[in-house]
């Protein structure tokens, strides 16, 4: 169990569809789209359903099933523009965007949303991409060397350690000389500046989150796999003697339905029309990522090819069942450290509007009971 403990209800986040696609590779029906018309109406259900968050998708060219997709930037932005309460997290990658020019967008982003924009740094894995666009490729390890002083950098602009003069960073990777961003982010009670979301599994992914991030995002893991993960960031977040320990958000598709057996075959009928070629493609690119990590520990190192259908191994967080097993589960990994679920589905606005109704107020009961019998916990 891990030394500390989440004191608010657990969150629930959940996938924008803004790539083509939808969530698993399989040809199997999915009633989604990743249009902006049906994304409004699905950001505007979950706000009223229990979700705190939405992550937009970063994609900048089409792969592995995803042949369109919106940047998620701007995305998240029109998102925010339509909605009251739920944040935004947009996914975005260092070397492609400068850190002083996202500080500037995230801040102006932040004061027409008040202060709803998050962003989540991601170290890239689609080496075509980068081939692609014309920039460097970087290995494994000096990929997350770059993702740190690119959140050491948002973090000196938004909050700089000496105001008068501006913000300054002399970095391998970064430099900034007396950067004086105005406005600020909106001044948020609770909240030094906007949330700053980073994932991977690796030992350099693991090390990043408990030295720089607010949140580390974990990929599809059964319960061990997830308190491994958790108890290592926090030793890197002890060792750099932080203050506030990073929150914890879990990968996990969901398909909850009035039966188990009616979950499984669900389960059963999505990896049986995978998408072989996209799937395989997609396994080939992601495990060169793991596999050049030097304890084989990487992102994807360990995935089946059943695991990889759902591109952020969500199937192995289990989610799969009854309203009453899925919550069963939920709080068993808010138990583990889970602050934050990250939530997929087949189809995103009728299965949204169910998990308020049907899952949601079981695990709300069930965190009731947690709270009476190991109060730390909630």
């Amino acid at each position: 169990m891990p030394e500390t403990l989440a004191h608010e209800p657990l969150k629930f986040a959940y996938w924008v569809p803004n790539v083509s696609g939808g969530l698993v590779t399989s040809t199997i029906e999915q009633r989604t789209d990743w249009g902006y018309d049906y994304n409004k109406e699905l950001a505007r259900t979950a706000e009223n359903n229990g979700f705190d968050y939405a992550l937009s998708q970063v994609r900048y060219m089409a792969s592995y099933g995803a042949d369109h997709q919106h940047e998620s930037t701007s995305f998240s932005l029109a998102l925010l523009l339509a909605t009251e309460r739920l944040k935004v997290i947009a996914a975005v990658h260092p070397g492609l965007w400068q850190p002083a020019v996202l500080a500037k967008w995230v801040a102006t982003a932040d004061h027409l949303s008040q202060g709803r924009i998050a962003v989540n740094v991601v170290s890239g894995w689609l080496k075509a991409e980068f081939a692609a666009l014309g920039e460097p490729w970087l290995e494994h390890d000096e990929r997350y060397r770059r993702s740190a002083e690119f959140i050491q950098v948002l973090r000196e602009i938004w909050t700089p350690e000496n105001p008068e003069v501006g913000a300054n960073f002399n970095g391998d990777f970064y430099r900034i000389h007396d950067y004086d961003l105005k406005p600020k982010p909106v001044d948020v009670p609770g909240r030094a500046h906007p949330e700053i979301f980073q994932g991977g599994n690796s030992s350099a992914a693991r090390a990043n989150g408990g030295r720089v991030s607010d949140w580390y995002f974990s990929n599809g893991k059964d319960y061990d796999g997830f308190s491994e993960q958790v108890t290592e960031v926090l030793q890197h977040a002890r060792d750099a003697g932080r203050a506030t320990p990073p929150r914890f958000g879990l990968n996990g598709f969901m398909i909850a339905r009035d039966t188990e057996k009616e979950a499984r075959e669900t389960l059963r009928e999505i990896i049986a029309k995978a998408n072989k070629p996209a799937v395989e493609g997609f396994r080939d690119a992601v495990q060169q990522a793991g596999a050049s990590t030097g304890n084989k520990q990487g992102m994807w190192a360990d995935s089946s090819f059943e695991d990889l259908v759902q591109y952020n191994d969500g199937f192995r967080t289990r989610l799969i069942g009854t309203p009453e097993q899925i919550a069963d589960r939920a709080i068993e990994y808010k138990r583990r450290g889970a602050d934050l679920l990250l939530l997929g589905y087949l189809h995103f606005q009728e299965e949204v509007e169910h998990f308020g109704k049907a899952v949601l107020p079981i695990i709300r009961e069930k965190e009731a009971e947690l709270s009476e019998r190991e109060p730390a916990l909630v």
